[in-house]
């Protein structure tokens, strides 16, 4: 059930990359407690743009980014937020960066305070949930593209966080890959999730609402 709890909110974004058209043109976007949320547009229409504005790891030329009420103005004010959001990015290269599998999905927990042997414990149940423990001590750079894509997935799911930003997620993923992460996601206890995706199977299965991101404007279809 949707509540009227706002745990991101976008107002009046503005962003362009130097030297190039404006991507975000006076954006607003809220994401609810609650809410299960299909983010679509064409190549290049700003979609995982705007996920790293949501975080403060990119800068808007203009307008504001609230978490949890609270507006986020320079990097230490999205701290707590990058601790309950988890982005899954759409290229795994830009997650893994470990020498083996097993590091990478534990690094986060890790971060949050948890002991090495209790991250391990959880990155395992983790992998062992995506169906992927026999990579655990796999260096990520000899993965396949899919492989890679679960890993990203899991070092996410391994800090537990409230919100879930997943681009592209079944992206190069084989039948079995892909209907294990539907099953994964729909599973998992968020507070509210935001998918990026141009499968509508995707969609049909993980969002409830969807959002249409185009000419720099965003609308509820």
């Amino acid at each position: 059930m949707v509540s009227a709890v706002v745990l991101v909110e976008l107002r009046n974004v503005i962003f362009g990359f130097p030297r190039g058209e404006r991507i975000l043109d006076g954006i607003s976007f809220s994401v609810k407690d609650g809410e299960r949320i299909g983010l679509t547009g064409g190549n290049g229409a700003g979609k995982s743009t705007l996920f790293q504005i949501a975080l403060g790891l990119l800068a808007p030329e203009g307008g504001t980014v609230s978490l949890w009420g609270k507006e986020c103005r320079k990097g230490a004010d999205f701290q707590e937020g990058r601790r309950r959001i988890g982005l899954v990015f759409q290229d795994p290269d830009d997650q893994l960066f470990c020498p083996s599998v097993l590091e990478d999905v534990a690094f986060g927990p890790m971060n949050l305070g948890l002991s090495a042997r209790e991250a391990r414990e959880r990155s395992h149940r983790v992998l062992e949930g995506l169906g992927i423990p026999h990579l655990a001590d796999r260096p990520p750079y000899h993965l396949s593209g899919g492989e890679k894509r679960l890993v990203s997935i899991a070092t996410v799911l391994s800090m537990e966080p409230e919100v879930l930003f997943l681009d592209e997620p079944t992206e190069g993923l084989d039948e079995v890959s892909y209907a294990r992460v539907i099953s994964v996601v729909r599973k998992y206890p968020a507070r509210a999730v935001v998918v990026v995706s141009h499968d509508p199977e995707v969609l049909d299965a993980l969002t409830t609402t969807r959002c249409v991101l185009k000419g720099g404007r965003i609308n509820r279809a």
